[in-house]
């Protein structure tokens, strides 16, 4: 009576006082701890019985072979196993079905495969831990063959290979079978069923048939248990309806609810771009794992949030689960996004404590920070020093890397050695091949690299190929080509390659070609501030100053707003943000300070400020003083009060550098003897004793 009623304590006191214990008692406290799920102390008395020379019943040895099962203790299963030879009873089938199940739990598929070759009856439950155990293995051809051979198949047969074709990645599989049981058998879908198909089609982003099981849910009145309800939550957020799946986890009781659903939901947010809602799932998750961490550092990572996605990863660092590779491949774009190249080396550090390094997303994420924190040696460092193969994405992320900093004869070196290698390049390679030969004024090797891609590889060309074969052309001066190029393109060119050809126009000083640029870009998108100020800037630099202020009436008519430049760089941990004739900075008064005295040092260097430089026609001396505070020149400024001498000094600008600042920076590195790396938004610039290693060619 205690053991059933589930008070295993009183039932222990009146079981030590018996003067006589009989193979009766002792099943009754087997059963007991093993329905109560005190497996070890079911186990634990079993052998306590044996030890005082008792034979133990079926029914004991079922329950005793059900705790070895739950526990995986095969050593124990075994001799169990001994006893019912011994005993006879090998032939028994709820005994031969309970050593079946026990070696399948412990993964044993020989010696279950025996058993189940030796039963000379078997029931159904029999076949049923064949499928079970082969689908747990992933050997679902082995798992169907059993399940073909069955003779009578219940719901537990339906569901046993439906779930092993889902758990397995299988999910077309799994419907295809869910399907053929609705028209083969008489056999309705149960809670099983259910879980499983929703899975498989929360998997493949099945919305309609997932809204069928939800309606079958509904007609049948099966009951929302929490498997359902998680089942549910995944299906409709993964196929996009996520304020379904919100609704959804509202009615739910939060503690019925997984971290898959959760999880679910919270990634449907992020594809939504949504954080804040991504955020709020996140945060009422009960024990949260490295996969919702993950999935939430992703989501602020994509969505551009890199300064929330690194403050995340630092609490998961303090209260969370151990990172895995995919969560620092994550945290290390987010540092390159926002040049952190101190947080990326105490990041590539602990990916070699944790031996996440040899993880090729992680080491090509660590390629990608040095690189892009302006430190190309420890990007090459890192390369180098893969020993495993390189796969295509580290060779083109280091490629890419090599093009960005101007050193763009390395990259074709490396590019050709990825060749002879054998390791072949994809879409994205080549576009690093083409920046590279941009960078560097490689117009013939650009041309055939460009038929090399078509002819040998097959890779047919996307805009942004089609995008940087213009700026190849435009930027040599090829204007015409380049146009022509434009004009011969199977598909619509975009902003970006119109944008390309407008950009060397105002270099070229070529008006007419970017009248007709400027128009075909604004035709798409009439919002583009960029188009209205590189046509203004190619009337200002002919001189036509009329043409250019009727431009910028234009553009404020049309209520364009312009991208406003600004520039920004680390100090201490912290980043420190300039805009032009910026007076927001606590520091204010000592930066501008600083830089005019570096402005009149320039000077007497030998400098001379490119007045054509400011795109508005008033005096000369107004025009200086705008150009010595531009953003650059204020945040490396606030550089040289800020950091020792013979720092390198990190400095990243949204815009292109203009050519004032370029040149003036080239002065600034030698009169101050300091490394400049500025990362502006088309490439690197290292500038060093008055020499920038783009060669003037940007």
């Amino acid at each position: 009576m205690y053991a059933k009623s589930g008070r295993l304590a009183d039932a222990r006191v009146v079981f030590a006082q018996m003067p006589e214990r009989d193979a009766v008692s002792w099943t009754v406290m087997v059963v007991g701890l093993n329905r109560a799920g005190r497996f070890w102390d079911a186990v634990k008395t079993f052998l306590d019985m044996v030890g005082e020379g008792l034979a133990p019943s079926q029914f004991m040895l079922t329950n005793v072979l059900s705790s070895c099962a739950a526990t995986e203790a095969r050593g124990i299963g075994r001799k169990v196993h001994s006893f019912v030879i011994k005993l006879g009873l090998s032939s028994c089938v709820p005994v031969a079905n309970s050593v079946l199940y026990m070696y399948g739990k412990c993964g044993d598929a020989e010696t279950a495969r025996a058993v189940f070759e030796r039963m000379k009856v078997r029931s159904e439950s029999s076949w049923n831990a064949m499928v079970s155990l082969y689908t747990h293995q992933g050997r679902m051809d082995l798992a169907l063959s059993m399940f073909e051979n069955m003779e009578e198949r219940s719901i537990v047969s339906w569901n046993a290979i439906i779930a092993g074709y889902n758990q397995n990645g299988l999910d077309d599989m799994a419907l295809k079978f869910f399907s053929r049981m609705l028209t083969a058998s008489s056999m309705e879908p149960d809670e099983f069923t259910v879980t499983s198909v929703l899975s498989a089609c929360a998997n493949l982003r099945m919305l309609k048939m997932g809204k069928q099981m939800h309606s079958y849910i509904l007609r049948t009145g099966m009951p929302y248990s929490s498997q359902i309800m998680n089942a549910l939550i995944s299906t409709y957020a993964k196929s996009g309806s996520v304020e379904t799946a919100r609704r959804i986890m509202d009615k739910a009781v939060v503690a019925d609810l997984n971290v898959i659903s959760f999880t679910a939901l919270l990634e449907g947010y992020v594809k939504l771009g949504d954080t804040k809602q991504a955020r709020e799932v996140f945060d009422v998750m009960n024990n949260r794992d490295v996969i919702a961490w993950t999935a939430m550092i992703v989501g602020y990572e994509q969505n551009g949030q890199n300064d929330e996605a690194m403050e995340l990863f630092r609490s998961m660092i303090r209260s969370g689960p151990e990172p895995n590779s995919h969560t620092l491949a994550a945290v290390l774009s987010a540092c390159a996004s926002l040049a952190y190249l101190g947080y990326g080396k105490q990041i590539h550090c602990r990916a070699i404590r944790s031996l996440q390094e040899q993880s090729v997303s992680v080491s090509n994420a660590i390629i990608t920070v040095y690189a892009r924190s302006g430190s190309v040696p420890l990007a090459r460092r890192v390369f180098d020093q893969i020993c495993w193969r390189k796969e295509t994405v580290t060779w083109t992320s280091m490629i890419v890397a090599l093009a960005q900093h101007g050193l763009g004869e390395q990259a074709i070196v490396l590019f050709e050695e990825m060749l002879r290698v054998g390791v072949k390049p994809d879409r994205v390679t080549y576009i690093g091949v083409f920046s590279a030969c941009t960078h560097a004024g490689f117009i013939d090797k650009g041309k055939r690299y460009y038929e090399q891609m078509l002819n040998e590889h097959g890779i047919v060309p996307e805009m942004s190929h089609y995008a940087c074969m213009v700026d190849l052309l435009a930027r040599a001066g090829l204007l015409t080509e380049a146009h022509e190029f434009i004009q011969r393109m199977p598909v619509a060119p975009d902003t970006v390659v119109w944008g390309s050809l407008l950009a060397a126009c105002r270099v070229r000083k070529n008006a007419d070609l970017a009248e007709l640029a400027a128009e075909k870009l604004l035709s798409i998108d009439p919002d583009n501030s960029g188009a209205y100020s590189a046509l203004a800037n190619v009337y200002s630099a002919c001189g036509r100053w009329n043409d250019a202020a009727r431009i910028w009436k234009l553009r404020k008519d049309k209520a364009v707003k312009k991208e406003t430049g600004f520039s920004w760089t680390h100090v201490q941990s912290k980043v420190h943000v300039f805009g032009a004739d910026d007076v927001l900075h606590p520091q204010r008064d000592a930066i501008c300070k600083k830089a005019a005295e570096m402005w009149e040092e320039i000077k007497k260097a030998g400098f001379v400020p490119d007045l054509n430089s400011v795109l508005h026609d008033v005096d000369d001396e107004l025009k200086e003083e705008l150009l010595s505070r531009h953003s650059e020149k204020l945040a490396i400024a606030f550089g040289l009060i800020s950091t020792p001498e013979k720092t390198t000094l990190r400095i990243m600008k949204n815009l292109r550098v203009c050519n004032d600042c370029h040149t003036a920076i080239k002065f600034i590195s030698k009169v101050v003897d300091r490394e400049i790396i500025v990362r502006d938004a088309t490439r690197f610039h290292h500038f060093r004793d008055g020499y920038c290693s783009c060669k003037d060619y940007w």
